[in-house]
């Protein structure tokens, strides 16, 4: 079998691309690495050493317990991320600190933080003794301000590391694990390490004096470092503290050497805790429960069996907020206090306002036992630690080390009332747990209203008082997109109670209109589906009414606007809270009942739907409307939230304790609308949502702030992507109609001239070729074809979604075949024209007067389109230069669309104006042969032009782009800049009319004609010299042989073949 030499050669290219393929994509480092040992090897060849070294810890060693948990166990047991250290006095520090600001970041707003971290790596189970076992370990110390210290084990090598904001001493250690019976029992690691040292000065008052000429770092090998680190045996709340010493082996005289480093953690959330601090405990707890505010007022609070797993759900390395001291009345001392914290410089400058203070809790340990009803009692220990705004708040969530900000904590909760009752003891915790004078009550709620917003809330109060502080409260507020996570098997709810006052507002927001009946009339909003059960319809149409998106002030100022980053997060809607997740836990009856079977007792004014919400604003100037609690009505047949709004202002006791107005330190008197975009005609209409705010208080009151009105960017319905494809789709088929339409006229326009030959010269090939063009460009570059793409990035859907749409490829690959078809049509009528100018060459080659030619008509079309580009790049310049500055200023997605410059982007949509006016060369071209003659058909060039003005008439009355900082991805069309605005569509349609008209006029009067009727006086404004023209069709000395040097017959024949 024998294969063709071009088979062959596009087999090799197929496979040399396929090895380039491979050879340059990027997998995964090891996926594909074979007979590859990825265990590393641990060393234990300083054994005679740490013998030597760690002989007095060895010495007080004790036989070593049977009940490990395996090498896993005590890796996981005696590692800790992300302690403290200290070295007194410092005469000899360990490493430099670079206080200067770290690129990018804002470290130097921080505070720098001595971390350290120790893992232990390697546990040697096949050469244990009697009281030891040999292990490996790596510790990362350092000083940073920047939250890049090390959190998650690893196995480095030993050096130092120096960047502005950020030191980093990374130290491997092999050394014993014992046991001993101290101090109530310990757990000991003796270890000897080795690194490269940062080197010091000989004098020691300016021991890092190398850091003033950057270059490389002078570093010095040590191997004579011990660390010393102390476990409980049994962590406790009074008994919890990991302890530790890393120490130079050197002498002070060594340059090596270095002061004590006193390291401090305590356990982590896999280290064995004991519950056995019950006398502690009953100090806080007993009686059972505490009565507090928060259970006076009546708080519906969970009270189920999975407990423990909701608060590690709430709590997981999520910051709880510290609620101000705005109802303390006592001396600025005791108001302005962090609870049992110590409070920093920033802190008390927030005097009780508590900005940006968090609190987390931290190794959330919670036991809960079963009981016959399977709902039993729980025990819970924890670390509640308050982060300054001065501290990096990712590093701060994950530190381990006690301190005065940190308050171990261990309590009891209770079904019966639903209280976590717990006892707090600040710092350093000594055995009889002297620094436990805290009480901490907190509560997971599942009642949830406009003041009441907390998935968990609790405070903190004295128990003696000898440590008398307000009571501090905090509270974590309510995510709707995370309840699934919180209430995975209860069913929360919401209580409404501003419906009444909501309704105020729709009624002077909603007057009796013209609009508002066509509104209802031919316009859909978002509402509940009638095919579906009722909690499904509630929980798709709260789907349809969330939105996360960027917007703008409206109206639109001229000067640079702030972009605002807008949360619309529908809490409950209806009965339903959240999403319709719990519908498991209803009966099947509630669940299979459709919405139109209960809609049906509903009369119009109850058709109306309860909703809450939660409205997060973002930007420079809303400061103060960071979230807004919503509460009121949504009216479906018109798309509208007629909300009442509820802003946190709890701030100082000096600022607020006078204000009486407030509910529960809320300001309610906030109206809210929302209105959203309709969900049918959207290719037509805005896709986007408008928001009003408006305080109803008197401009004398300190709380009142001006109207906010906010435009977002098109928003996101659950049917997003329907749209979008029924969008591309109407714009395909609109594409199919009209070149269509156009393949018709050209169609007769190829007809028309095969009964006009003597026409047919005088047809432009300049304008045939600029119709060439329109149709060539499409195929070429792959842009829409007559209707640019208008769809910002930001709001279509992703390629692959589109293209995975059958019925929009076979639109794409229709309006293709067209453009092929068209543009074949187009030539022929081209090939047509050229070879009758041959005709007429030849047969008068001394006279080329007196034949029709295309040079001149395209110098002067060529001229007129560089002097229209150049007058239309300076008006562009001088009208769009601060949009296009806000444009690239506020991309949504913060990149650039075209990286061509401006002259290359407008000389591409100048192109598209160029195929608008594709009749003005056959006007230049009339006016220069002087014609007589009708070359185009009536219907070819005025349907032709009605292609052409067809887009404009789309872009006119389709929905424009509202969004002044999109940069649209059109082929020719950028609608930001004014070239193809509404007024651009007018004047550009204006213009082509006029050319189609005055082509009909030169055809239907003669040249001799026009210049007749177009004489002023003495002026005459077309010149009175004619073109002798000569007929296209062959004459009778053209069909004998041999004359013109032509040969007759075979021009007959090509004749008749055309």
């Amino acid at each position: 079998m024998k294969f063709p030499f071009s088979t062959i050669v596009a087999i090799w290219v197929v496979c040399h691309l396929l090895v380039l393929v491979l050879a340059n994509s990027r997998f995964p480092e090891g996926m594909y690495s074979f007979g590859r040992n990825s265990h590393a090897t641990y060393k234990y060849d300083r054994t005679g050493e740490v013998q030597k070294q760690c002989a007095s810890v060895l010495s007080a060693s004790s036989e070593l317990r049977y009940e490990y948990s395996g090498v896993i166990g005590m890796k996981e047991e005696l590692s800790f991320v992300i302690g403290d250290w200290r070295q007194n006095g410092a005469t000899f520090p360990i490493m430099p600190f670079d206080a200067t600001k770290s690129p990018g970041t804002l470290s130097e707003n921080h505070s720098p933080l001595n971390l350290v971290s120790f893992w232990v790596s390697d546990v040697d189970y096949d050469h244990r003794l009697k009281k030891s076992i040999p292990i490996n370990g790596f510790m990362v110390m350092g000083i940073t301000r920047d939250g890049n210290f090390v959190d998650k084990a690893f196995d480095g090598n030993p050096e130092f590391q120096l960047w502005p904001s950020h030191s980093q001493l990374s130290i491997p250690f092999q050394g014993v694990y014992t046991e001993s019976k101290k101090n109530g029992g310990e757990r000991v690691l003796c270890l000897l390490g080795n690194t490269m040292l940062p080197t010091r000065e000989a004098d020691p008052a300016k021991p890092w004096e190398w850091m003033k000429n950057p270059g490389d770092i002078p570093l010095s090998e040590d191997d004579q470092i011990l660390l010393v680190l102390r476990y409980p045996m049994t962590f406790t709340l009074t008994n919890r503290m990991i302890s530790g010493q890393l120490r130079s082996l050197n002498r002070e005289s060594n340059s090596k050497y270095f002061d004590v480093v006193y390291i401090s953690s305590q356990l982590g959330k896999s280290a064995k805790y004991t519950f056995g601090s019950q006398q502690i405990v009953s100090k806080a707890c007993n009686p059972y429960p505490f009565k507090d505010n928060l259970m006076d007022g009546g708080l519906s609070v969970y009270k189920g069996p999975r407990f423990c797993e909701t608060l590690e759900e709430i709590t997981r390395e999520k910051p709880l907020s510290v609620v101000p001291n705005w109802r303390c009345n006592g001396t600025d001392d005791f108001c302005s206090k962090l609870g049992p914290f110590w409070s920093d410089k920033e802190i008390k400058s927030t005097d009780g306002g508590f900005q940006d203070v968090k609190l987390y809790m931290q190794d959330v340990i919670c036991e809960q036992a079963a009981s016959k009803t399977d709902t039993g009692s729980a025990r819970v220990s924890t670390v509640f630690r308050a982060v300054s705004p001065s501290e990096n708040q990712y590093t701060a969530a994950k530190r381990s080390g006690p301190s005065n900000t940190s308050l171990a904590a261990e309590g009891i909760w209770k079904p019966s009332s639903g209280q976590l009752c717990m006892v707090g003891c600040l710092g350093f915790v000594d055995a009889k747990g002297s620094n436990c004078n805290t009480r901490i009550c907190a509560y997971v709620p599942t009642t949830f209203s406009l003041k009441q917003h907390s998935v968990i809330l609790g405070t903190f109060s004295p128990i003696s008082t000898s440590s008398a502080f307000f009571p501090l409260s905090f509270e974590q507020l309510v995510l709707p997109s995370e309840l699934w996570n919180y209430f995975k098997l209860t069913n929360p709810s919401y209580s409404y109670s501003k419906t009444n006052l909501a309704g105020t507002v729709l009624e002077k927001n909603q007057p009796f209109s013209f609009s508002t009946v066509i509104k209802k009339s031919l316009l859909t909003f978002p509402k509940l589906e009638d095919n579906e059960a009722f909690q499904d319809s509630l929980s798709l149409l709260s789907e349809d009414l969330t939105f996360h998106v960027s917007g703008f002030a409206d109206p639109v100022s001229n000067v640079l606007a702030p972009r605002v980053d807008i949360q619309m997060e529908i809490l409950s809607i209806g009965p339903l809270f959240g999403r319709n997740w719990y519908a498991q836990n209803g009966s099947t009856f509630e669940q299979e009942t459709p919405y139109h079977a209960k809609a049906a007792e509903y009369t119009e004014k109850q058709l109306l739907v309860n909703v809450s919400a939660q409205l997060s604003l973002s930007g420079k100037g809303y400061s103060n409307f960071s979230v807004l609690f919503l509460e009121g009505l949504y009216d479906p047949h018109v798309g509208k939230m007629y909300l009442i709004g509820c802003r946190d202002v709890r701030a100082s006791w000096k600022v607020l304790y006078q204000s009486y107005d407030l509910e529960a330190g809320m300001d309610c008197l906030i109206e809210v609308v929302v209105t959203y975009p309709p969900t049918t005609t959207r290719w037509l209409v805005n896709p986007r949502a408008t928001i009003l705010i408006e305080s109803q208080r008197t401009d004398d009151d300190t709380l009142q702030f001006k109207t906010i009105k906010l435009q977002t960017f098109p928003i996101i319905y659950r049917k997003q992507r329907e749209d979008v494809l029924s969008r591309k789709g109407v714009e395909g088929i609109l594409r199919i109609l009209t070149l269509s339409f156009a393949i018709g006229c050209i169609l007769s326009q190829l007809f028309y001239v095969q009964y006009n030959v003597d026409s047919l010269s005088y047809i432009s090939l300049v304008m045939l070729g600029v119709q060439a063009l329109g149709y060539s460009i499409p195929l070429v570059t792959g842009a829409e074809a007559l209707f640019k793409k208008m769809v910002s990035e930001s709001y279509d859907v992703s390629s692959n979604e589109l293209e995975s749409s059958e019925w929009i490829n076979v639109i794409d690959y229709t309006v293709k075949l067209l453009l092929i078809v068209s543009l074949l049509v187009t030539l022929r009528i081209f090939q047509k024209v050229w070879k009758s100018r041959i005709r007429l060459q030849t047969r008068t080659p001394l006279e080329p007067h007196c034949f029709p030619s295309d040079k001149r008509v395209l110098l002067c079309t060529f001229i007129i389109h560089v002097i229209g580009y150049v007058i239309v790049l300076i008006i562009h310049s001088t009208k769009t230069s601060k949009k296009a500055l806000i444009a690239k200023t506020y991309l949504v997605d913060g990149r650039k669309s075209h990286s061509l410059p401006i002259w290359a982007t407008e000389l591409e949509e100048y192109v598209g104006l160029v195929e608008d006016f594709f009749l003005l060369p056959q006007i230049i071209g009339n006016l220069i042969w002087h014609i007589d003659c009708k070359p185009l058909r009536n219907l070819y060039f005025i349907g032709i032009t009605l292609v052409r003005l067809l887009p404009h008439i789309y872009d006119y009355i389709r929905a424009p782009v509202s969004n002044p900082y999109f940069t649209e991805d059109s082929e020719f069309v950028n609608p930001n800049l004014d070239f193809y605005s509404k007024f651009g569509d007018i004047v550009i349609s204006a213009i082509a009319t006029i050319l189609a008209t005055v082509v009909y006029i030169q055809q239907r009067w003669s040249y001799e004609k026009l210049s007749q009727f177009l004489i002023f006086g003495h002026f005459k404004l077309l010149p009175s010299f004619r073109y002798q023209r000569l007929s296209s069709r062959p004459c009778e000395s053209e069909l004998v042989p041999g004359i013109n040097g032509s040969n007759a017959t075979k021009e007959k024949e090509q004749v008749d073949v055309e």
